[in-house]
């Protein structure tokens, strides 16, 4: 598989990590590792000098803040686009959140004094995320999946379903149990995933905010586990994220209660109308619910990207 060039766009570095990645979905997290040294270590070391450019007065702290929460917005904006019927899109956005972290972490390297280009970063990045305890482990995991040759690789659906999951763990949204827990506890865990799904299918604001918030939350730790790691230290929080807390909270809530109402308002609407597909209702209301799920989805989506270009001009 031949890779793409360094100054490719980052779509294209997503679309090649989740082929590899399909094609070798148990070596996932040192697939990751890898490849975010080989091809976004330029891009963090220039990023961070851009940064030092464009700042500055800003200390080392502040500089951590900016890194973090640049981190938390486009990981929150590109990762979290998988609303209703855009839920096909799951490995994509995973994937592109995953990069996007990999990258915060090399950008926390190189101010910490660490060239992001070395290809010891890759075995660190591996620690910090907690696929190994130290980085003899993650060295010796990564030259074995260097060396790695899958014989009979599995089935597309199967291989898409690990890598799902693996990037799930990996991005700090589904948290792995810490002990055993009983049969009936993991049916119940899995019975309440795949009832929000459907619930997301036409009600997409109810899955947004958690998925961003789980973004927020995950990138920020793994951003002060990174400082922790570079520097000794837990790096200081951005302060929009502390200040801005409440009404985060009060936004999700309401994009809830807007997610539940738009998609009755618009059965009720249909039903008094009595509007008909093929000579029935229900054909009807499953297209129109489709169609404004998948609206809904991409409104939320360019509307953060909007957001986020503002405040990074800003």
């Amino acid at each position: 598989m031949e890779e793409p060039p360094a100054d490719a766009p980052e779509s294209a570095l997503t679309r090649f990590v989740l082929r590899a990645a399909l094609a070798d979905p148990v070596h996932l997290p040192e697939l990751l590792a890898n490849f975010a040294v080989h091809h976004l270590g330029r891009r963090a070391t220039a990023s961070v000098a851009r940064a030092r450019e464009t700042h500055p007065e800003a200390g080392d702290a502040e500089l951590r803040a900016m890194v973090i929460t640049r981190g938390r917005r486009v990981s929150q904006s590109e990762g979290a686009f998988v609303a209703g019927p855009l839920i096909a899109l799951a490995p994509f956005a995973f994937c592109t959140a995953l990069l996007t972290q990999s990258r915060m972490m090399l950008e926390l390297a190189e101010l910490a004094g660490r060239e992001a280009t070395d290809p010891a970063r890759a075995a660190e990045l591996l620690v910090i995320q907690g696929v190994y305890p130290d980085e003899e482990q993650a060295a010796a995991a990564l030259e074995a999946a260097a060396a790695a040759r899958p014989d009979a690789p599995p089935g597309r659906v199967a291989a898409l379903w690990i890598v799902v999951k693996r990037m799930a763990y990996l991005l700090g949204v589904v948290t792995p149990d810490e002990r055993p827990v009983s049969t009936a506890v993991h049916v119940g865990r899995w019975v309440l995933i795949v009832t929000v799904l459907l619930i997301g299918l036409v009600a997409p604001l109810i899955w947004l905010p958690y998925l961003g918030y789980s973004y927020h939350r995950a990138t920020q730790e793994l951003g002060d586990r990174a400082s922790a790691y570079y520097l000794g230290e837990d790096s200081a929080r951005p302060s929009d994220g502390t200040d801005q807390a409440q009404p985060a909270l009060v936004g999700s809530i309401l994009n809830v209660l807007i997610s539940l109402m738009v998609p009755i308002g618009a059965v009720v609407l249909l039903v008094r109308a009595d509007v008909r597909l093929a000579g029935s209702q229900y054909p009807a209301i499953v297209t129109v619910l489709i169609i404004l799920s998948t609206v809904v989805g991409v409104a939320w989506y360019l509307r953060r990207r909007r957001r986020r270009r503002r405040r990074s001009v800003g």
